[in-house]
């Protein structure tokens, strides 16, 4: 026997785009900036939680397993279990999937899952001929020991590479994310201009979602240690255009590619944080459930073509639930890229890669674009790497329930050749 489990609130901080050096706020801060305000409406104490899970890639040397940090400045106390979970892209998703499994098989009742991310505070790291000097250089006895390791000194050693950069290439195939898009592109014939038209609907949607006010029972503000404060996802371009993408310069594969700086995320900063509780948990508390998850799945693919990720993990999902893509209302599908996003829609159209891929008896069918990334995505808001998961799985139950939708998937591609989805019903 299994138990429903129930999205019951959630709130997030603002995305933040990474400018020049690192950003007001650590993975940590953040949390704590979403997670102040959503535990302090509910009408149970901070310590009535079984649990504390929360998605982290970046994680900084001053924030060890990220989740306790949150945890105890959250005021959740010194018995809370807290842990951090890694699973790239997937991290944010992950939370939420260890916490729906934890209550399900009945081993919790409530859980605080989330993810936070600051890539604005990715470290340098030193190339390893350089590491390899600096040990030398330590291991060195005497002067002269001393000064035959200095002289052995190259300027290359002291050049540091942005962690991020690393961290953003997978090392079996040696492609970087943005080349994977390409390939996805390229596969599936994605051109430079329907990419860019998807970037800039991206940024009209969400412009609009913000002017209509649907984004402020999701966003909470946060303030920083200046007294600054941050209301909104200011990596929006209200007043983008095709015309102004088609002057950028591809990024990834110069001079043919079709992926720019335009229509991919953006490197941002931010939190999100899901408030997960079983049946007893809401009778007890006198809660009201959002949506119940109904099922999640995880797949795996060629680490070269990882935004097709989304395919194959929805695929899987809605077989063993008896569905087909025409029965979900509301996608989230995580724009780390535009081709990649357009690839996915292409290959869920197209009956050869469905029968040998997918197995089906032929084209899964085609996504109404207006039930897809309804108030924009990461192209618009940002893509912080651990907590982009989290985000499409509340911002999903909070479209549907603007929308009066039943049925919605969230889903994401994730380096390394995974992909994760979730499927979700209002209640």
């Amino acid at each position: 026997m299994t138990r429903p489990v129930y999205i019951v609130d959630g709130s997030r901080t603002p995305f933040i785009k990474a400018r020049s050096g690192p950003g007001p706020f650590t993975p940590v801060d953040l949390a704590v900036q979403c997670g102040r305000p959503l535990l302090a409406r509910q009408p149970f104490a901070p310590n009535a939680f079984d649990q504390v899970i929360l998605g982290c890639v970046n994680v900084i040397a001053d924030e060890m397993n990220p989740a306790r940090v949150a945890a105890l400045r959250l005021g959740m106390g010194e018995a809370m279990v807290a842990f951090t979970v890694q699973i790239n892209c997937g991290s944010g998703m992950q939370s939420i999937d260890t916490g729906y499994r934890y209550i399900r098989e009945g081993n919790a009742d409530l859980i605080l899952a989330g993810g936070a991310e600051a890539l604005s505070h990715a470290p340098l790291v030193w190339p390893q001929n350089g590491v390899r000097w600096f040990a030398g250089l330590a291991m060195a006895k005497g002067v002269l020991g001393k000064v035959a390791a200095i002289a052995k000194a190259r300027p290359a050693y002291f050049k540091p590479i942005i962690g991020l950069e690393r961290g953003l290439t997978d090392p079996i195939t040696d492609l970087n994310m943005g080349q994977t898009a390409e390939k996805v592109g390229h596969l599936f014939g994605i051109t430079r201009a329907q990419a860019d038209a998807y970037a800039v609907e991206s940024h009209t949607r969400l412009a609009h979602a913000q002017e209509q006010g649907w984004l402020k029972g999701e966003v909470e503000t946060a303030f920083d240690r200046k007294g600054n404060f941050y209301d909104h996802d200011d990596g929006v371009r209200a007043d983008s255009s095709v015309d102004k993408l088609a002057t950028l310069k591809p990024v990834f594969e110069r001079p043919w590619g079709q992926v720019t700086a335009g229509n991919s995320s953006q490197i941002t900063d931010g939190a999100s944080w899901t408030i997960l509780a079983s049946e007893d948990a809401v009778a007890k508390h006198g809660l009201t459930p959002k949506a119940v998850i109904i099922d999640s799945q995880w797949s795996a693919l060629d680490p070269s073509i990882m935004g097709l990720g989304p395919v194959l993990s929805s695929n899987d999902l809605l077989k063993r639930n008896n569905m087909t893509i025409q029965d979900i209302e509301t996608w989230e599908l995580n724009e780390a890229f535009a081709t990649q996003v357009l690839g996915c829609l292409a290959a869920w159209k197209d009956e050869k890669f469905c029968r040998e891929v997918l197995g089906l008896d032929g084209a899964a069918g085609e996504i109404d674009r207006t039930r897809l990334n309804v108030d924009g995505g990461a192209i618009s808001l940002g893509h912080p790497v651990g907590t982009s998961g989290n985000r499409i799985v509340l911002h999903l139950v909070n479209a549907m329930k603007r929308l009066g939708t039943k049925r919605g998937i969230a889903t994401e591609c994730i380096g390394g050749g995974l992909g994760g989805a979730m499927l979700i019903e209002t209640v």
